[in-house]
């Protein structure tokens, strides 16, 4: 694993505009997922390595899968968002 130091949080989201992730810690993260006009908020918390390693590659590989997401972009999602 990485050793270069990050600050939390840390913002993403997938190209298409259909997940965005907050990420809080290497353990906790946030998803916004929208589907049609429907916004949906989900919170993770990682208990196992698979989880650990998602939320991993979310912070330092996410390039692969991800792109930066702007602070503002998810917070104003997030308001729209009804938790399920």
């Amino acid at each position: 694993m990485s050793t270069k130091k990050i600050t939390y949080p840390q913002y993403r989201k997938y190209s298409n505009g259909k997940s965005y992730f907050k990420v809080y810690s290497e353990n906790k993260f946030e998803e916004i997922q929208v589907i049609g006009s429907k916004v949906t908020l989900h919170t993770f918390e990682a208990k196992i390595l698979p989880d650990r390693n998602y939320i991993y590659d979310l912070t330092y590989n996410y390039k692969e899968h991800w792109v930066e997401c702007k602070q503002e972009e998810f917070e104003s999602l997030k308001k729209a968002a009804t938790h399920s």
